[in-house]
C-alpha cells in the first residue's frame, strides 16, 4: 500500500513539473506577465534625496562630539519607561565591528582590499556609513555620563526609544545612572 502511495505522489509530481515546463513558463516568472518596475525619485536642491539627506543627519548627530543622548527601555504591554539611562556619545550594536568578519588572502580573488593586523586581506563586506562592519545584534551597548559601562539584551518585545533631548515620563522603574 506505501508503494502504491509513494508511486502515486511522484506520477503527480512529475505531471506538474510537465505541465510547467510545457507552458513555458518557469517557477520564478509571473503567470500574469507582471513586471518589476522602479520608481523615479526626484533629489532636493542640494542633489540628494530625502531619505539620503536623513541619513546623512543621523551619521551627523551619532557622532558629534561629546553629545549627550537618552535612553529608555519601554514596556509595549504597559508604556512605562523600564529603564533610563544617559547616554555618552551613542548607543552600539553588538555586531558592529572595525575589521570584517570574513576575509581571505589570495590576491587572485575580487573584493576589497583591507589591511588586518598588517597583512593585506581580502573582503567581500563593504564599510558601511558609519565607518564599521557589521549589522545589528540582540543588545545594545553604551557608557553613561558618569562613564559607566552598560549592555542591554533586547529580548521580550520592548521598545528602545533613544533621543538627543529627555522626554517627559510619568516614572522610570530603574535609573542607571549611578552616581560615583
Amino acid at each position: 500500500m506505501k508503494k502504491i502511495f509513494l508511486f502515486f505522489s511522484l506520477a503527480v509530481v512529475l505531471f506538474i513539473c510537465s505541465l510547467s515546463y510545457a507552458s513555458g513558463t518557469s517557477p520564478k516568472e509571473s503567470p500574469n506577465s507582471v513586471k518589476k518596475v522602479e520608481a523615479e525619485v526626484k533629489t532636493q536642491e542640494n542633489g540628494v534625496t530625502v531619505e539620503q539627506e536623513n541619513i546623512i543627519k543621523r551619521l551627523q548627530n551619532d557622532n558629534k562630539v561629546g553629545e549627550i543622548k537618552h535612553l529608555y527601555v519601554i514596556s509595549p504591554y504597559s508604556g512605562q519607561v523600564l529603564i533610563y539611562s544617559t547616554v555618552k556619545g551613542k548607543v552600539t550594536s553588538s555586531g558592529k565591528r572595525l575589521n570584517p568578519s570574513t576575509v581571505v588572502e589570495s590576491q587572485h580573488w575580487n573584493g576589497w582590499r583591507v589591511e588586518v593586523r598588517g597583512t593585506t586581506k581580502v573582503t567581500s563586506e563593504t564599510l558601511g556609513d558609519d565607518g564599521t562592519y557589521g549589522s545589528s545584534d540582540p543588545y545594545i551597548y553604551w557608557w553613561d555620563v558618569n562613564n559607566n559601562f552598560h549592555q542591554h539584551m533586547i529580548t521580550g518585545g520592548q521598545i528602545i526609544h533613544i533621543s538627543d533631548k529627555p522626554i517627559q515620563v510619568k516614572s522610570v522603574i530603574i535609573n542607571v545612572d549611578m552616581v560615583n
